[in-house]
């Protein structure tokens, strides 16, 4: 398998109309799109996966990410067998950990030792019948840790929420051998006002959850910026503008080390499929 040039991410080919959504998939692959990304909350992943796989021919599908949590290591490890004895192999399994508050909404204390439940997730997988092999899948990873993990146990890093300069840091941290898959998400708008007002609730929501809010952080921004979503936050991590100011910032991914940079297009309606916009956007996938 082979993970280049532009993708999609996308929650409304997980949880959108089934058949707009196999009609959307299959015009994304003849646009030039090199993978279909789509989250998890839980529920029925694998069969969103395979309404992807059974639209397209040769387009990678990819999870953005399985939610450990809320999945067995059987129901994976066979969902990821069912996947590629029907489609080949075009499945890429990204794996993830999520966020102690959406975790423990459910069961109060369930989130805890994260990097051990990985390690554990990942150690059972390989003991699965069939495995999951170490380079069908990747990991969100933000630290060093679960990044050093990522390196060791599966094929690279599939980052969200980051900017080209978490990419170069990942990328010394990661080295040359493992891949970097980054999500970038972009609003196609004429201003600020405009971008912030379909972008700013959204980016709020994810900064107000530990893991995003210390990873930015880390890039150097205050508590400040972080709490209040200042410009310069909402402009490093939401590309905006025309189709010229998205592939400029794609282009950053990568020169900064991306092997491959999946786009999440953000809308004034949040839960429609952006067709218009992935027509607008798909001279930077050819």
């Amino acid at each position: 398998m082979e993970l280049s040039g532009v993708g999609v991410w996308s929650a409304p080919l997980r949880y959108g109309d089934p058949a707009e959504i196999a009609e959307a998939a299959a015009e994304l692959e003849e646009l030039g799109f090199s993978a279909l990304w789509f989250p998890d909350v839980g529920g029925p992943i694998f069969e969103a996966a395979d309404r992807l796989l059974a639209a397209t021919r040769e387009t990678v599908v990819a999870t953005g990410i399985l939610n450990l949590w809320q999945h067995t290591t059987e129901e994976t490890a066979a969902g990821y067998a069912g996947m590629t004895a029907a489609h080949g192999d075009r499945f890429l399994l990204g794996i993830g950990v999520s966020h102690a508050p959406l975790i423990d909404t459910e069961e109060p204390g369930r989130y805890r030792r994260p990097l051990s439940a990985m390690k554990t997730f990942l150690d059972d997988l390989d003991r699965s019948q069939p495995p999951v092999p170490a380079d069908r899948r990747v990991l969100a990873a933000l630290g060093p840790k679960m990044q050093a993990l990522a390196v060791e146990r599966t094929r690279g890093v599939h980052s969200y929420l980051t900017t080209p300069e978490q990419t170069r840091l990942t990328r010394e941290a990661l080295g040359d051998g493992a891949d970097i898959l980054a999500e970038q998400t972009v609003i196609l708008c004429s201003d600020a006002d405009e971008a912030h007002a379909i972008g700013g609730e959204w980016l709020r929501g994810y900064l107000s959850l530990p893991n995003y809010a210390n990873n930015v952080q880390r890039l150097g921004y205050s508590p400040e910026d972080v709490a209040q979503v200042s410009d310069r936050v909402f402009d490093e991590i939401i590309a905006w503008g025309d189709e010229e100011a998205i592939e400029r910032r794609v282009d950053e991914h990568v020169a900064a080390g991306a092997d491959h940079v999946c786009l999440q297009v953000l809308t004034a309606d949040g839960t429609s499929v952006p067709r218009d916009q992935w027509r607008r956007l798909a001279g930077i996938a050819q």
